[in-house]
């Protein structure tokens, strides 16, 4: 059967796990990788003098001619790493022409930033053995960052567009993405080879594990630096969850309060609910126009969210919707997570075998479904009881953000400070909150667990600066 690529090219930047990639692809028999050929500094490597007989001054000259003499005498199909600062005529040469597979390695640009400074400061750039590891720690630059920040975001927005323009798509993985065997031969897969690996090269390895924290000298400028630098702006980078629209139908206004409600599914939602209710008649069913004829009555209105840790709003999903057995179950997606993606889910209600274990195992392989779900790779709807809050939140200003968006753990001094806006001097007595059930997440909750569903919401966990979940708040 006949190759559907000629060559294939890796967008990625320096510190971005490329060179771990490209040491994997090299193990597949149909595939060889040629670095860095079109660094306008060297080619491949600072030693190479030539490639299949072009030498540097002849790439320089013709990018093409090199890319036609891979084609010609690569022991299988030909690629190479690219970066935004390499030849432009190679993107530009290489973007619209369908016979090239495209894929795009990311990683989140703080950590990628940091690894960088680290490098520069130990000289380290590869690392073959973590006995012969150099630890110091990176001293944070915001301007450097800043302006590192928008030249990436804005090559990953072109590489989109010129993608989308020529009709083509791209075998997108990030950083955490290529450390999984699976993955790998996915890829691999998706550039036509037939052959799989079952364990990595073993020819780097990771080289500064810490969080940001433990490796950056001046953290606090990192957080202020991040701070800045708008929050929103970061939904242009290539994300594939798809967007959410207002969801006005699941909003509750409180007549005797001037409040409305912006629920956030997954969230604490019948505690605030049941509050709301005990102080008077609430208004739900919206549309549009309704609404905004509320808001003209009750001139002095407040409108609030609330955010839920992610670990915590994931499992009582999870719980509520999955292995309950009750008028809330989403039994379509259920069985369909049981039958086509690997997810241990009780047929129908818990039994005796249900234990911990059992429970903890289900739930991370949901935490694995959902990480496909949210990308766009299965065929089941990104439901808002695990939509990302950042989304959700979002989704919102498709009519209006909330005046307040408050957090679970002080949920009662949030809502008594909106009380205190309106001029309402009554105390915040809100009912207790339903533990999860059959297992609480306090009794599965680890480091693992948290690590997962921190990688699932990247985005909500800068965004909105959660720390990890302490069954205590």
């Amino acid at each position: 059967m006949a190759r559907k690529f000629d060559c294939f090219i890796i967008f990625a930047e320096m510190r971005t796990g490329s060179n771990f990639l490209e040491s994997n692809l090299d193990q597949f028999p149909g595939l060889k990788c040629y670095g860095e050929a079109f660094n306008p500094y060297f080619m491949v490597t600072p030693k190479m003098k030539e490639l299949f007989g072009v030498t540097v001054a002849m790439r320089d000259a013709d990018p093409m001619t090199l890319i036609a003499r891979m084609k010609e005498h690569a022991p299988g199909l030909p690629g190479f790493r690219f970066f935004h600062d390499h030849d432009p005529r190679v993107f530009d040469a290489l973007m619209d022409d369908p016979r090239c597979a495209k894929v795009v390695l990311t990683r989140n640009l703080v950590d990628a930033y940091i690894s960088r400074k680290i490098a520069w400061e130990t000289d380290q750039w590869q690392l073959n053995d973590v006995k012969h590891a150099i630890k110091k720690k990176a001293r944070f630059v915001p301007e450097e960052f800043e302006k590192l920040f928008y030249r990436m975001k804005d090559f990953q927005l072109k590489i989109k567009a010129r993608l989308q323009q020529s009709g083509q798509t791209a075998f997108y993985l990030d950083y955490e993405d290529a450390q999984r065997i699976e993955v790998i031969n996915g890829l691999a897969r998706y550039l036509g080879e037939t052959t799989e690996i079952s364990e990595f090269a073993g020819t780097f390895k990771k080289q500064n594990p810490e969080p940001a924290s433990d490796k950056v000298q001046n953290f606090e400028a990192l957080q202020q630096t991040i701070d800045r630098i708008d929050p929103f702006d970061l939904h242009k980078l290539p994300n594939f969850e798809p967007g959410r629209p207002p969801a006005i139908t699941t909003y509750l206004a409180s007549e005797a309060l001037e409040m409305v409600f912006m629920p956030i599914k997954g969230g604490p939602d019948d505690r605030i609910v049941n509050w709301m209710k005990a102080l008077g008649p609430i208004k739900d069913d919206f549309t549009q126009k309704a609404l905004r004829q509320w808001k003209r009555q009750h001139k002095a209105h407040r409108t609030f969210t609330v955010l839920r840790h992610p670990v915590a709003r994931l499992h009582a999903a999870f719980c509520r919707y999955l292995v309950a057995h009750g008028p809330d179950t989403y039994w379509d997606i259920k069985h369909a997570l049981r039958e086509s993606y690997d997810v241990s889910l009780p047929v129908a209600e818990p039994d005796d075998g249900w234990n911990r274990q059992a429970h903890r195992d289900a739930f991370m392989q949901f935490i694995g479904f959902v990480g496909k779900n949210l990308k766009g790779q299965t065929g089941i709807r990104v439901d808002a009881a695990w939509a990302s809050q950042t989304a959700l939140v979002q989704g919102f200003a498709g009519f209006a953000l909330p005046d307040h968006v408050l957090r679970e753990d002080r949920l009662s001094e949030g809502l008594a400070a909106i009380l205190a806006e309106l001029d309402i001097d009554i105390p915040v007595q809100l009912p207790e909150a339903a533990p999860d059930a059959p297992f609480a997440l306090a009794d599965i909750y680890d480091a693992e667990i948290e690590a997962a569903v921190r990688k699932l919401y990247q985005r909500d966990y800068m965004m909105f600066g959660f720390r990890p979940w302490d069954s205590q708040t």
